[in-house]
């Protein structure tokens, strides 16, 4: 007999993928902090080059590329992050970095919003950074472009224009850790499971949104991930 419930359960949020009809469900966000030593710097910190670490968005924070959506709740000071995202279809558990990009499928472009104010008082308080960094559409997502079609990550260009202007504008290469770096750290405290997403972290340039902004990125060789905010 189907297991019964007292409401509907929620379906995993599903991202497009470059020439296909099959969709990519998302199961779990892992976030890179302070990747990129510029970005570390206009905020005050400097890069930990001994590991890298991380935080964690949920699945459901997914936004939609192309979406309008409203100024984020009880913030005064939303920034955006332009980040690139790695997608796995394959797992990783304690794998080493020669064989961390096994897992990869593809890459896409996405935004990380960071209730800027809400982080900084957790930070005082030495508090968990969840409400402000893992909120409903904290997480804006274009199409995911399998890995084949990319090719090998370089020195390509990662960038962001906030209401027309360039705000962010780096080459990939600029990363402290690199991908497979990443995967292989991350994966000896987590199984890592085919849905699960790494946004790698943002360069430097980030600033705050407000009502009427339009945000529109990029990573050379992906599709564009933009939104826009509700007046």
């Amino acid at each position: 007999m189907p297991t019964k419930t007292l409401f509907e359960p929620p379906q995993n949020p599903m991202l497009p993928v470059t020439g296909q009809d099959a969709q990519f469900p998302i199961r779990r966000i892992f976030c890179v902090g302070r990747n990129y030593a510029a970005h570390a710097a206009e905020m005050g910190n400097e890069v930990d080059r001994e590991a890298p670490w991380y935080f964690n968005k949920s699945a459901h924070a997914y936004c939609a590329s192309g979406t309008q959506i409203p100024m984020p709740p009880e913030t005064e000071n939303c920034h955006f992050e332009m980040e690139f995202v790695v997608a796995l279809d394959g797992e990783a558990a304690n794998v080493n970095v020669e064989h961390a990009m096994d897992a990869v499928f593809g890459y896409c472009c996405g935004i990380d919003l960071t209730r800027r104010d809400l982080q900084a008082q957790a930070k005082e308080k030495r508090r968990p950074w969840d409400i402000g960094k893992d909120f409903e559409n904290a997480a804006i997502l274009g199409r995911v472009s399998p890995r084949s079609e990319f090719g090998e990550i370089g020195d390509q260009t990662i960038w962001l224009d906030h209401n027309g202007v360039r705000v962010q504008e780096a080459p990939l290469s600029d990363m402290v850790w690199s991908v497979p770096e990443i995967i292989a750290h991350l994966s000896r405290f987590y199984r890592l499971m085919p849905g699960d997403l790494i946004m790698t972290g943002t360069p430097a340039g980030v600033g705050p949104v407000g009502p009427g902004s339009h945000l529109k990125g990029q990573v050379e060789g992906l599709s564009e991930v933009e939104v826009s905010f509700s007046g």
